[in-house]
């Protein structure tokens, strides 16, 4: 049985990773962001019998001597802890730098230092920008099209260097946008659900030309943890995708369909971004994660909104609809 330490484990893709993780019989200890109210994220949501056998760790992935003390005698690290809006990006970048590049650089040197046997460094597609060619695989060009984005890019390079200067056993996961329970309303999937749901009529979105590759949460999860248990996957960087795209607009008549038909989209200037800061189109090619693991997407889009959908009805007490959520 491995010990396996899940950073950002609070968060919406890190919640759902450690919860599955001690459903297979991981041994697992979860980083959470230190605060003075001891919240443990979405963490404080999952069962009792799931909870009672997460070992917390409360830190800040900036600090390297908080993350070398939670890797101690861990086997297995899915690096998730990472500043991911984007808007927030723009005028904070600073923080970005610090969390995820300086603390995926701590991540990394704790690991070398400790000899972990496996590091699960989380990229994004955000790092590829505006698709060259599609579908986009792995030898895609990046371009950082945001502050956050070229952050990222950052971090997956450091990552690289020290497989290639130090021989860490890591493998770099480029998850295409994920949704899902648990998400938070800076996306746009609950930032739609949230609205509707709120029983707004008018639904104020950015720009709705964009078109995306949308994983449902349970199947960018089964992929990490496949690629995780894969050694041919080691030194490498893939993709998560389902090869299918959808544009923002599409989505948007789509939801308003199930829920509201009513409702109507309306633009909020606040919510465009810089022309070319937009990534107009995404559509990942999952060939390699196929070949090298077997993994395939177990739930089509119209069953992962189903039960996006469902949840957040029962769950709406935790989004803010009044507020555009950076």
């Amino acid at each position: 049985m491995n010990k396996t330490l899940v950073t950002g484990s609070d968060g919406f893709i890190g919640s759902h990773l450690t919860e599955e993780l001690v459903r297979t019989g991981e041994k697992v200890k979860a980083f959470v962001y230190y605060n003075s109210f001891n919240t443990w994220g979405w963490l404080d949501t999952l069962p009792k019998e799931i909870l009672n056998e997460i070992e917390i760790f409360t830190g800040d992935i900036r600090d390297p001597n908080g993350v070398r003390e939670a890797m101690k005698g861990i086997d297995v690290v899915y690096h998730l802890a990472a500043l991911i809006a984007i808007p927030f990006s723009y005028h904070s970048p600073d923080s970005y730098i610090d969390t995820n590049i300086k603390g995926t650089l701590n991540v990394l040197q704790a690991a070398r230092d400790l000899n972990t046997k496996r590091v699960l460094v989380t990229s994004t597609s955000e790092v590829y920008g505006t698709a060259q060619y599609v579908p986009i695989d792995e030898k895609h060009p990046y371009q950082g099209q945001s502050p956050y984005s070229a952050t990222k890019i950052g971090a997956d390079r450091l990552a690289e260097s020290f497989y290639r200067s130090f021989n860490l056993p890591l493998t770099i996961i480029r998850p295409f946008n994920t949704y899902g329970p648990r998400q938070s309303a800076r996306a746009v999937i609950p930032t739609i659900i949230s609205q509707l749901f709120a029983g707004e009529t008018k639904i104020k979105l950015g720009s709705l030309t964009p078109i995306r590759d949308f994983n449902y949460v349970k199947d960018t999860v089964s992929g990490f943890i496949t690629i995780a248990s894969a050694e041919n996957t080691i030194g490498d960087e893939i993709n998560i995708a389902t090869n299918r795209e959808i544009s923002i607009g599409q989505l948007a008549e789509t939801l308003i369909s199930q829920i509201n038909p009513k409702a109507e989209i309306i633009c909020d200037e606040q919510r465009i971004r810089p022309e070319n800061s937009e990534v107009e189109r995404l559509l990942g090619c999952n060939k390699k994660i196929k070949e090298l693991t077997g993994w395939e997407p177990q739930f089509t889009f119209e069953q992962g909104i189903a039960e996006t959908i469902s949840w957040m009805k029962s769950n709406m007490d935790s989004y803010k609809t009044g507020i555009y959520n950076l």
